[in-house]
């Protein structure tokens, strides 16, 4: 093989050293381009750990069930229930002995519900609040029988401790007309009485951090439930100025 002389070496190591700076240019060009397009990843990936830490919609509690129960007097009781659902709230239909009906509204994995005999629960409402800071503050949705939408109610307590005391309040009907009312909360019997500025007066048990508030007076009893992992329904349930109360588990059929 012919050797090469000195100058034509020379050049040629010129000619693989700019080639080699050609190349790691190109690929710094690449890597830069690669790096223009993270905060899309970085968004996906935001997008879906958004995603991830939403609030899970309530369970479905509408179908039919087995129930049975105890009550105030303890003694036992079987029968079945119908969970209904109208718009934003359910309807219930007891059945097996006696018939009761009533009107459900569901805050998280709650649900209360105001109940009277018959075949409808006219004249029957329920309010479901979710106690915050130790009773100072009170967020609540509402329903009467017979109306499908839900009312909304958030109160303050202005004297008091715990959710015993005066409140202000706020909400919006069904509608969406705004307003505003006072609320006194005190003890009665087993749960507590509350009375509304608008003339309106219920009974209420509380469960951990809710409360749920049957409205319509002695001729409406309630129940508090709380919707378990297996889809049952745990309840707790009275009348008006209860003393005692009673119990019910409701299990899909």
């Amino acid at each position: 093989m012919k050797r090469l002389s000195r100058s034509k070496v020379a050049l040629a190591f010129a000619l693989l050293l700019a080639c080699v700076i050609g190349c790691k240019s190109g690929k710094n060009s690449a890597a830069s381009t690669n790096d223009k397009s993270e905060p899309n990843k970085s968004t996906t990936s935001n997008s879906s750990s958004t995603s991830s830490t939403t609030k899970s919609a309530p369970p479905d509690i509408a179908g039919k069930y087995s129930v049975t129960g105890t009550n105030e007097n303890g003694s036992a009781y079987k029968g079945n229930l119908e969970v209904i659902k109208h718009g934003d709230v359910y309807q219930f239909r007891w059945s097996g002995g006696a018939t009761y009906d009533g009107i459900g509204v569901q805050l998280g994995d709650v649900i209360a519900v105001a109940f009277t005999t018959g075949e409808n629960g006219k004249g029957c409402g329920v309010v479901d609040y979710t106690i915050a800071n130790e009773g100072a503050n009170l967020d609540g949705v509402w329903g009467y029988w017979g109306t499908n939408e839900k009312g909304t109610e958030k109160a303050t307590r202005t004297s008091g401790a715990g959710i015993i005391g005066e409140y202000d309040g706020t909400g919006a009907n069904p509608d969406g007309k705004q307003y505003k009312v006072q609320i006194t909360i005190a003890p009665a019997g087993s749960g507590y009485k509350f009375v509304w500025s608008n003339n309106s007066e219920g009974f209420g048990i509380r469960r951990g951090d809710n409360v749920a508030v049957g409205i319509g007076g002695s001729r409406c009893g309630f129940v508090s439930y709380e919707v378990k992992s297996d889809g049952s329904l745990d309840g707790v349930w009275g009348g008006y100025g209860s003393e005692k109360t009673g119990t019910e588990k409701a299990t899909k059929q």
